[in-house]
C-alpha cells in the first residue's frame, strides 16, 4: 500500500472529563517498528490498546483518527472490530503466563485466531505454526505444541505467544512491554527472535517498552510519552545520541550505565558474628524425601553472610532460586536443610517459630507491589500496620510516623489516605519499602524491586535505598537478574545458577576477570544503548548446545563456552577462591582470565 500503514491524528482518550491521552499524533510505515515509550502512566499501552480499537474498562476514545490498514478503527461498531483483531491487528501482551490457557495444549491456542478468522485450515494452521516455532528459534518446534504452557519456559512462552499472534499474516502487530518479565539472557533470545521474524516478514510492529536500551535494537522510530501526551519523535538513534525534549534526555540518562556508588564502610564492630549468616541451605518444593531433601530443588547448599550497613547482590536467572533464597531468610518458606542465625544466634527457620522481634529485625520488599499491597486498604493502613504490631503506636503518634516514613521514601503527605489502584508503579513500590521500614528493621530483602518500573522511576528507588542505608545503616539484601545494576550498587555480588553459588566477590573484585562463564554470560546480555548492538552480539553460548549428560556434573555444562565434556558433565565443579573470590569451576584461574579478556 502507498503511505502510512497506520494513522493517528489527535488521539484523545479520557476517564470521565479527564483526558489520560491528548492530542497524540503519529504514523507507522509499512514493515516499520515503531516504539513507544515513557514512564508508567504516560499513555503507552492505552495508545497501543487504541490501535486494536480498544479502551480499559471506565476508559474511553473520545476523539480523533485511528486508521490501521485502510480501516477507520474510530467508525467502527465492536461487530467490525472483533472480525478485525487478531486478523488486520495482532497483540502480543506483557505476561504470556497469564494470557495463555492452562488446560489447553500450546498448538490448540496458537492456532485459534487462524481457525476464528478462517484464513487456514487446521492442518494449514499447524503447518504455519510449526514454521513460525522454527522461525522464532523454539527448541523440538515439530513437537513443542503438543505441551501445556507449564511445560515451557517463560521466554519460550513469550515466543509462542508471538506466534499465535503471526499466525494469521496481520498488518499491525502491537508488542507491549514482552521482555520486561524476562531475565537478560532471556531477552536477548526473545528480542534476536522477534527482530529475525519482523525482518523476514516485513512485518509492522508497535513496540511498548520503557526499556531504551531494548528499544534501540528494535525499532526504527520512537515516540516519547509523558502524561498522555507526546514530548518528542523521531529516528530512534537521533533520539538515542541527541535527545531534544528535557524528558527525553533525562530518559536516555536513565538508561546509561549506572556510575558504581561509593559505597559504606560497615557498622558491624570487629569480632562481632555477621549480622546475619546462612550456612548449606537447601529449599525447594514438593515436599520431602525420606532423607528429607526436597522432592523439587530450588536452592542448594547456598551459604552467604550480611554485616550491617552491607549491600549484598544476588543476581542470576529466572528460577535460579533468587526469590526462595529470600524467602528462606525470611522465615515465609522453610529449608530443607542448612541453618540461619541473626547476629550468632540460631533463627528459626519458619515465621510461625520466630518471635515479634525476629520478625521485626528481617523484612522483605516484594517485586509486584499491585499484589503485595491490599487494593482495599489505605496507604495509611499499610504503612500503619507494622508501626502498631510492632512498636505500639497509635492516634496520634501512629499518623505523625506514617507522615514522616511518607517524607522518608519521598511520596507527599496527602497520599495517605489514597488507595494502592490510585498511585502509579513507582509510588507503590516505595510504599512497600516504607511499610517495610515501618518495622524498623536491621535487614531490608529487596526482591527485583525494580523490574518493573521505567528507568527515570527505578534510578530513584534505587537512590532512596542507598541513602536509607547510609542514614540508618540498613542492611540490604538486593535480588535482580541486572548485573549492571547490581554491581554499581552493592558491596558484595553473588551469582546463582541453578540454585547454586556459582561465582561471589566484592564489587571491586567482580570488576575484573577472572569471572564464571555463567557471570561472563550475564555482562554480555545486558542491552547496550546503541542502535546495532544486538546484531552485533554473538549467540554462540546463549542456547543449550550440548546435551546436559548426568546430573552429577556443572549445571551450566549444556550452555558454557569454556565445557570440558567428559569432566563438567560427569563432576560436580571445585570450589576455586582466588584473591577473596568464589568460583565454582573445573578451569583454571588462569583459563578464566584469559576468557574475560
Amino acid at each position: 500500500m502507498t503511505g502510512p500503514l497506520v494513522r493517528v491524528e489527535g488521539l484523545r482518550v479520557t476517564v470521565g472529563d479527564h483526558p489520560i491521552v491528548d492530542a497524540v499524533d503519529f504514523t507507522v510505515a509499512p514493515g516499520e517498528v515503531l516504539a513507544l515509550i515513557g514512564e508508567s502512566g504516560s499513555g503507552k499501552t492505552t495508545i497501543a490498546l487504541t490501535l486494536l480499537g480498544y479502551a480499559r474498562s471506565g476508559a474511553e476514545i473520545s476523539g480523533g483518527t485511528i486508521e490501521v490498514a485502510g480501516h477507520r478503527l474510530d467508525q467502527l461498531g465492536e461487530p467490525a472490530l472483533r472480525k478485525l483483531r487478531g486478523r488486520v491487528m495482532a497483540y502480543v501482551a506483557q505476561s504470556a503466563a497469564a494470557a495463555f490457557n492452562p488446560s489447553l495444549r500450546i498448538m490448540q491456542q496458537v492456532i485459534e485466531p487462524a481457525l476464528i478468522h478462517g484464513t487456514a485450515t487446521r492442518p494449514e494452521a499447524e503447518a504455519k505454526a510449526r514454521a513460525l516455532f522454527r522461525a522464532l528459534a523454539l527448541p523440538d518446534p515439530d513437537h513443542v505444541g503438543d505441551r501445556y504452557p507449564h511445560q515451557v519456559s517463560g521466554g519460550q512462552l513469550q515466543r509462542l505467544m508471538a506466534a499465535m499472534a503471526l499466525i494469521t499474516d496481520p498488518a499491525l502487530v502491537i508488542f507491549d512491554e514482552p521482555t520486561t518479565a524476562l531475565d537478560v539472557t532471556t531477552q536477548i533470545e526473545v528480542l534476536q527472535a522477534f527482530k529475525a521474524v519482523i525482518r523476514e516478514r516485513g512485518t509492522t510492529a508497535v513496540y511498548v517498552s520503557h526499556d531504551l536500551a531494548v528499544v534501540a535494537q528494535i525499532a526504527d522510530h520512537i515516540v516519547v510519552l509523558r502524561g498522555g501526551k507526546i514530548q518528542e519523535q523521531g529516528a530512534t538513534e537521533a533520539i538515542l545520541s541527541i535527545p531534544a525534549h528535557p524528558y527525553s534526555q533525562q530518559l536516555v540518562a536513565a538508561a546509561a550505565p549506572r556510575q558504581a556508588s561509593t559505597g559504606l564502610a560497615s557498622t558491624q564492630t570487629p569480632g562481632e558474628p555477621p549480622l546475619l549468616e546462612i550456612r548449606n541451605v537447601v529449599a525447594g518444593y514438593g515436599g520431602v524425601d525420606r532423607n528429607g531433601d526436597p522432592r523439587q530443588t530450588i536452592v542448594d547448599d547456598v551459604s552467604l553472610s550480611i554485616r550491617r550497613g552491607q549491600f549484598l547482590g544476588v543476581i542470576g536467572e529466572s528460577g535460579c532460586g533468587k526469590s526462595t533464597l529470600a524467602r528462606v531468610i525470611a522465615g515465609l518458606h522453610p529449608a530443607a536443610r542448612g541453618s540461619l542465625a541473626l547476629d550468632g544466634n540460631v533463627l528459626p527457620r519458619t515465621i510461625a517459630e520466630r518471635s515479634r522481634e525476629q520478625l521485626r529485625r528481617i523484612q522483605i520488599v516484594f517485586q509486584s507491589a499491585d499484589t503485595a499491597l491490599n487494593p482495599a486498604t489505605t496507604i495509611a493502613a499499610a504503612i500503619g500496620r507494622p508501626l502498631t504490631f510492632f512498636h505500639g503506636l497509635k492516634g496520634a503518634a501512629l499518623d505523625t510516623e506514617i507522615a514522616r516514613l511518607l517524607d522518608i521514601v519521598r511520596l507527599p503527605a496527602g497520599i495517605a489516605s489514597r488507595r494502592p489502584g490510585e498511585l502509579s508503579g513507582g509510588q507503590k513500590q516505595r510504599v512497600n519499602l516504607g511499610r517495610a521500614l515501618a518495622a524498623r528493621p536491621d535487614v531490608i530483602l529487596c526482591d527485583e524491586v525494580t523490574s518493573a518500573l521505567d528507568p527515570v522511576v527505578a534510578e530513584a528507588v534505587l537512590d532512596l535505598l542507598l541513602e536509607l542505608r547510609r542514614e540508618l545503616g540498613l542492611a540490604v539484601m538486593f535480588i535482580s537478574h541486572d548485573i549492571e545494576t547490581v554491581r554499581a550498587i552493592s558491596d558484595e555480588l553473588m551469582v546463582l545458577y541453578s540454585g547454586q553459588k556459582v561465582d561471589h566477590g566484592t564489587r571491586a573484585i567482580l570488576l575484573q576477570p577472572p569471572h564464571h562463564p555463567y557471570a561472563r554470560l550475564l555482562a554480555a546480555s545486558v542491552p547496550n544503548l546503541r542502535v546495532g548492538w544486538l546484531d552485533e552480539t554473538c549467540s554462540g553460548s546463549r542456547g543449550a548446545v550440548r546435551n546436559a549428560g548426568g546430573t552429577a556434573g556443572c549445571r551450566f555444562y549444556p550452555r558454557c563456552d569454556l565445557a570440558l565434556p567428559g569432566l563438567c558433565d560427569t563432576t560436580p565443579p571445585p570450589r576455586r577462591v582466588h584473591g577473596g573470590r568464589e568460583i565454582a569451576c573445573h578451569r583454571s584461574i588462569e583459563d578464566l582470565v584469559a576468557a574475560g579478556d
